[in-house]
């Protein structure tokens, strides 16, 4: 499963959609792959940071917010 639907599916249903609104800018340059190497860096470190806020505020899980940023890392950094 892509990385970015797998973050749709780990936040709690009620905070999905909003989710997924904010998913669209990180993923319109991850997910194409035409980006240079220090933009992709830059967003893959966002998208960090955006991930470990949802886990915060407890919309994420830890276990899930462990594997998401480990799949990240492992993609795109």
């Amino acid at each position: 499963m892509r990385t970015f639907d797998l973050i749709r599916d780990a936040v709690l249903p009620e905070f999905r959609e909003r989710v997924a609104e904010y998913l669209i800018d990180y993923e319109s340059v991850l997910g194409l792959g035409t980006a240079d190497a220090q933009t992709v860096q830059a967003v893959a470190n966002q998208l960090r940071g955006y991930l470990r806020g949802l886990n915060t505020t407890r919309v994420l899980g830890m276990a899930d917010w462990e594997e998401l940023d480990r799949r990240v890392v492992d993609t795109w950094l």
